[in-house]
């Protein structure tokens, strides 16, 4: 790795913690030829990018795969509670698959914060789980599995459309407050011995309720699912979740990710819009890359929205050390 990708590597991961990404300081000899050729050739490239740009429209494979990907898991909680088939016992929060304990790892860590030392059975539990995330991407978790993701994009194509009508207007909220979020949350169930943070969990509650039935602890998912429909689009995951933190800094040496390729971008931005997290696009924005290829940062969900939505292919799923996933 180049020292100019490695420090793009550490600053993704500062900004995943909060920090506001910022334009590089320095920037690849290839790359800057690459961003002077696109200067010099962009009116003439229009064309080509408006026929790309409207083909890119109607693509939704990767969210298509996600969304089914994402309803099975849950469905098969359901339907193992429902039937006793006990292929897939618990929930999110704690499972057992086929005889194999799944723990999630942002609840173990608060089960034993809350318990003050480490718990063999949670170490146990956790390591597959960690071996999973840390292969695929630790924020796959948010977007390919959590049943408050699924919600929460309706929930924001509502909000989109408000903004769009001019009835409301979409709230930004410091990025930092998720780091926040998660030391309270972590010093809570220190001092409490409590595990606060899986009592207001929307990702807990909602596995639960697919599961067991409905509780009175749906008005909170409908509180957070209200407040971003009419104040700040997806509050919730971008500003305050610390499971996406933790997930987070699981992926942060994944193989799997979203690779950005700067020659064949037209900087059209219609990423960076469908981005639940848009802040890890910063380095698609003209003239931000410091190399022709450019894997995204761990903050990155995978979800593939801006796979389907770049027109040109600048944007694809990639595993390093291998070719590019079709």
């Amino acid at each position: 790795m180049s020292s100019i990708l490695r420090r793009r590597f550490f600053d993704q991961i500062a900004v995943m913690f909060g920090r506001e990404a910022k334009k590089p300081s320095e920037i690849s000899e290839r790359a800057q030829q690459v961003h002077v050729l696109k200067r010099a050739t962009n009116k003439e490239r229009l064309a080509e990018a408006a026929v790309a740009h409207e083909k890119a429209r109607t693509v939704h494979k990767w969210r298509n795969r996600r969304w089914a990907v994402l309803i099975a898991a849950n469905l098969m909680f359901t339907f193992s509670f429902w039937l006793d088939i006990q292929i897939l016992e618990g929930a999110l929060t704690a499972s057992r698959f086929v005889g194999f304990h799944l723990i999630d790892l942002n609840s173990a860590l608060q089960v034993m914060l809350a318990h003050k030392h480490i718990i063999v059975n949670l170490v146990i539990g956790t390591a597959t789980v960690f071996v999973l995330w840390l292969l695929l991407g630790g924020r796959t978790f948010c977007s390919w599995v959590c049943p408050y993701h699924l919600l929460a994009e309706g929930a924001e194509e509502l909000h989109l459309y408000l903004v769009r009508k001019k009835l409301v207007t979409d709230q930004n909220i410091d990025r930092r407050l998720r780091t926040l979020s998660w030391i309270v949350f972590a010093m809570l169930a220190i001092v409490t011995g409590y595990t606060v943070f899986e009592s207001i969990s929307p990702t807990g509650i909602l596995s639960r309720a697919l599961i067991y039935g409905p509780g009175l602890a749906l008005l909170w998912v409908l509180a957070l699912l209200v407040f971003e429909v009419f104040f700040s689009r997806r509050a919730w995951c971008r500003y305050a979740c610390p499971i996406g933190l933790t997930y987070g800094v699981v992926g942060i040496l994944s193989p799997l990710h979203v690779k950005y390729t700067l020659d064949s971008c037209f900087h059209e931005g219609d990423c960076r819009k469908v981005c639940l997290v848009p802040h890890v696009l910063d380095t698609v924005i003209k003239g931000r890359a410091v190399d022709i290829e450019i894997p995204i940062g761990p903050d990155c969900t995978r979800c593939g929205l801006c796979v389907d939505a770049c027109p040109t292919g600048s944007l694809s799923f990639d595993v390093k050390g291998l070719s590019k996933l079709l």
